[in-house]
């Protein structure tokens, strides 16, 4: 068995005690990216005659299908090149954080009916 001397276990419970937070701030931002990009499909649906249709992958469910599934291939696509940018960064929790409320809320506001209503092709 080996006996460390102070500095060295120093050493060691400051590497144990460091954990990157860029892996958390990427997941953050990402579930926002996600959720802004359902509501921009929504509304662009609304908008476009031609992207409605473009959403429309299985008919018994309509462009709701393709709404979602691009919502989730922005949330993994911008997860998987946000978590390897950030994996080993220092990134501030607390702006990340802000950021992703943010986009959460533009995405809710675009599928809001109302607003998505207003924008609708008459």
């Amino acid at each position: 068995m080996t006996t460390l001397t102070t500095s060295e276990e120093k050493r060691v419970d400051q590497a144990q005690a460091h954990v990157a937070t860029g892996v958390a701030a990427a997941t953050f931002i990402a579930s926002g990216i996600g959720v802004l990009f359902l509501g921009l499909m929504t509304t662009g649906a609304e908008l476009s005659a031609g992207l409605k249709e473009a959403l429309n992958w299985w008919n018994p469910a309509g462009p709701l299908t393709g709404k979602t599934s691009v919502a989730v291939l922005a949330w993994l696509i911008s997860w998987v090149l946000l978590h390897t940018l950030w994996k080993n960064k220092e990134i501030d929790l607390w702006k990340s954080f802000i950021i992703t409320l943010v986009l959460i809320g533009l995405g809710v506001l675009f599928t809001f009916p109302p607003i998505f209503e207003a924008f609708a092709a008459e």
